[in-house]
């Protein structure tokens, strides 16, 4: 082979190369290791499910919206 047979054949490589990147970074590059990842991440979530816990967490709730000021505390100063 001569040198200009691989020149040739190298630019070709590469011209493949850059055709498909977009295609080839969706499937191997860093935001496919990401949604992987995640999608691992995800599988491993499970719902938890209580009746007094939530009723603990309502009045929780409602306690600590009780304590915030409100417009008319601003009026008053």
């Amino acid at each position: 082979m001569s040198w200009l047979s691989v020149a040739l054949l190298a630019l070709a490589v590469l011209a493949v190369i850059g055709a498909e990147w977009p295609r080839l970074a969706q499937r191997f590059g860093l935001e496919a290791h990401r949604n992987r990842k995640r999608a691992r991440r995800k599988a491993q979530l499970r719902l938890l499910k209580g009746d007094s816990d939530s009723d603990e967490f309502a009045a929780s709730v409602e306690r600590d919206l009780e304590q915030l000021p409100t417009l008319e505390d601003f009026d008053r100063r």
